[in-house]
């Protein structure tokens, strides 16, 4: 299921561990997907804090993950490495913003973000395909994360929740 022979420095650097989500980037199906599921526990501990707190959080995450995600990605010689998964962790973390902690909204968040994330539909293919470095890695998750917090907040002002 894990292929640790594709990047042996994963456990030996900590910005490779954390690039690659852990040791998640090193599933050899969906890591992306695999990815996000490890964010979904990072989530739930973030859950009590303040959405202010919350936020700065995600913020100074998406701007560690330039920087870690574009030094790993020249570490690999591979702008976008599959397994390279913080984007994943940010973005889903994005979609989650001010969104209730129950299991309905997590399992939709997930299934919203990762949808997204796959499609990529406008403006996010654009971001993907454009933006190179660790910007173009972050910058296409957390737009995806975004618009799938969108959709979702939408979902719940129907249902008046």
């Amino acid at each position: 299921m894990f292929s640790l022979e594709e990047n042996p420095l994963v456990f030996r650097r900590w910005r490779h561990c954390l690039a690659f989500g852990f040791g998640s980037g090193l599933a050899r199906r969906a890591p992306g997907t695999v990815g996000t599921l490890v964010a979904v526990p990072l989530y739930l501990l973030m859950v009590p804090l303040p959405w202010w707190l919350y936020g700065i959080i995600v913020a100074a995450a998406f701007a560690l993950g330039v920087r870690l995600c574009g030094i790993v990605g020249r570490e690999l010689g591979v702008h976008d490495h599959g397994g390279i998964v913080f984007d994943e962790f940010v973005g889903y973390w994005i979609t989650m913003f001010m969104l209730p902690p129950t299991w309905g909204w997590v399992l939709g968040g997930f299934v919203m973000f990762r949808l997204f994330d796959i499609w990529k539909p406008w403006p996010i293919r654009w971001f993907d395909r454009n933006v190179d470095g660790g910007l173009g890695i972050m910058l296409d998750d957390a737009v995806a994360g975004a618009a799938a917090c969108l959709v979702l907040h939408a979902i719940r002002a129907a249902m008046g929740a």
